[in-house]
């Protein structure tokens, strides 16, 4: 682990109880994110994202096994009350989920729902909460602000809700923003507003930031290093800059491939064959060789670490 870093996530396992078999969603994930850096997590539906996000707000079920360990800010989020929990969620660490509509509460205006955000972590009146509520939706640009802070969630479009939301996560100066693709159910020109916002307002916050995406694109964007998983392993992981220019795995080589401004002209994109894995029945090896043109009899019989290449880390056999 590193010492100066603001999250450490030491062989991070999650495992979800539920039907005839343990289902396995994340599976030995290391991760650091130090004071003003925005990492990204890459990957497909299904591929340990989210669950990796909601760990360290310890969000899941209470018949989730979770191993290994995780700290933020110095604290062990495995050693905290529920009480601590508390205090933690939102003064140190905020999420902005990927539906806003099903993460506010539908009987309260957004200003209210602000205010007692504030009023919880911070001794604040009501007065001076709501004072901050409009001055964080100045800051989030969302027009007639004070009109906007007495609207119910139903009252706002898609765009203008994620802006709140993205208000409410920072109403107590957290130090760690956990974005959940925030920006999946947008349309284009909305998503790239909010995306510039997010990273405007990480720069003048200087905050630590875990941006989960299966857009590699969205990763290029808004993120100073990328860590690419799939089926609840990390297989690669390094800066934007190397990342992008020179993929080693051959999963993000196929996620590079597929995306349109990387087709050259071609009339179809390259696309990656097959399915992810079932997370209940895991094959043996690496858990992409069944879709990997260049697997080998190696990759089928161990499970490839995760390795220093030059600049990156990669878990491929290729570089064992």
């Amino acid at each position: 682990m590193s010492s100066d870093a603001m999250i450490n996530i030491d062989n991070l396992s999650v495992t979800f109880n539920r039907g005839r078999k343990p289902l396995r969603a994340v599976n030995g994930v290391s991760l650091s994110v130090r004071p003003g850096e925005v990492v990204a997590l890459l990957g497909e539906s299904g591929s340990g994202k989210s669950v990796t996000m909601r760990s360290l707000l310890r969000l899941h079920p209470k018949d989730t096994k979770v191993d290994g360990s995780m700290f933020v800010d110095g604290q062990d989020i495995m050693g905290l009350s529920s009480r601590e929990l508390s205090d933690l969620r939102g003064a140190v660490v905020s999420m902005v989920f990927q539906e806003p509509r099903l993460a506010l509460d539908p009987v309260y205006t957004l200003g209210r729902q602000i205010e007692e955000t504030i009023i919880r972590h911070e001794s604040l009146s009501r007065s001076e909460a709501a004072a901050r509520a409009l001055a964080l939706f100045q800051k989030v640009k969302i027009p007639s602000p004070e009109r906007r802070l007495q609207n119910y969630p139903h009252e706002m479009s898609g765009g203008m809700l994620q802006r709140a939301m993205i208000a409410m996560s920072l109403a107590c100066n957290p130090k760690v923003l956990l974005a959940d693709e925030p920006t999946t159910a947008l349309d284009a020109t909305v998503q790239i507003q909010i995306l510039l916002l997010i990273r405007e307002l990480q720069k003048e916050y200087g905050l630590s930031v875990i941006f989960v995406t299966h857009d590699i694109g969205v990763a290029a964007e808004v993120s100073d290093r990328i860590a690419v998983l799939y089926a609840g392993r990390i297989v690669e992981e390094g800066k934007v800059a190397d990342i992008i220019r020179n993929p080693r795995h051959p999963y993000t080589k196929g996620l590079l491939g597929a995306r349109v401004e990387l087709a050259g002209g071609r009339d179809r994109l390259i696309t990656i064959p097959g399915a992810p894995p079932d997370l209940a029945n895991m094959p043996e090896g690496c858990a992409f060789a069944p879709r990997c043109p260049q697997a080998s009899d190696l990759c089928r019989a161990e499970v490839p670490r995760l390795v220093t290449a030059e600049t990156s880390k990669v878990a491929c056999v290729q570089y064992a």
